[in-house]
């Protein structure tokens, strides 16, 4: 009697699983883990790939800022605060110098207010203690790479290499280089995006809510309830000031409606 031959597949070799689980990871998303903690770090690692993501890991800033300086992918990095040689702010700082766009999370055990707004001040999208469980870590990274998607708030296209004028104000889009009367604005890249939004809805009142969006993805949850969010853009707005009126004492564009939010006031006829 002739055998009867199974329908299935033959069985995939090893190499073959593991590419498909690569490929797999690839599309969930990139994540680089720099953290000077082993056992941390290779635990973090083992959770966010079973999660499905692809992870390179690195235990201290140099090696990890020659990667992301580099041809690789990424879509999101993972920051330490606490580590030798160089802390996770001054990676931060080089990123974000280096005009990377790449998504900044601080995972730390660090859990003091300054810490915190330090962070998000120098561009980290968001601010994690180690004690929170991975079910939320892994909502927050979720959040983060939907907003990475083009989800969030963002000013309207503009074609490179334009340039935004309004009265003493102009923006370089393609540098993401402000002036104000000649001089340059020394803003952040976080800071020329809010600085852009504002002046292009000129006149128009521009909830917290709408920069919140604008600069941490559509959705994104962070502090204490709308307190928590309102008293973050807040203190962006009041840093973009200062450095404004590190130039002109007398600048006023800036309006505040309390409990609302912003407006760009246009300063045409005011130039000195």
């Amino acid at each position: 009697m002739p055998s009867v031959q199974s329908a299935a597949a033959p069985p995939k070799s090893a190499p073959n699983l593991a590419m498909e689980k690569g490929e797999a990871a690839a599309r969930r998303g990139q994540v680089v883990i720099v953290d000077d903690d082993d056992l941390f770090r290779e635990s973090l690692q083992q959770n966010l790939e079973e999660a499905g993501f692809a992870v390179t890991c690195f235990s201290s800033g140099a090696p990890a800022l020659k990667h992301l300086m580099g041809e690789s992918v990424v879509d999101l990095v993972m920051l330490d605060w606490k580590m030798p040689e160089m802390n996770g702010i001054e990676v931060l700082r080089r990123i974000r110098e280096s005009n990377l766009s790449v998504p900044v999370l601080f995972l730390t055990i660090l859990s003091d207010q300054i810490f915190e707004e330090a962070a998000l001040l120098g561009g980290a999208v968001d601010f994690v203690e180690k004690s929170r469980s991975f079910s939320i870590l892994l909502k927050r990274i979720d959040l983060i790479l939907k907003g990475l998607k083009g989800e969030n708030v963002r000013p309207e296209p503009q074609q490179a290499g334009e340039a935004v004028a309004r009265g003493n104000l102009t923006l370089d889009l393609e540098s993401s280089r402000a002036r104000w009367r000649g001089a340059e604005v020394e803003l952040t890249l976080t800071e020329f995006k809010m600085v852009h939004y504002l002046a292009t809805h000129a006149g128009t009142d521009v909830k917290y809510r709408e920069l919140y969006d604008l600069v941490h993805g559509e959705g994104f949850v962070a502090g204490a309830g709308d307190d928590g969010y309102r008293a973050n853009i807040r203190t962006f707005i009041k840093r973009i000031r200062q450095k404004f009126r590190d130039l002109d004492p007398g600048f006023e564009c800036i309006e505040n409606y309390p409990g609302y939010g912003y407006r760009w006031k246009d300063d045409i006829g005011s130039a000195a």
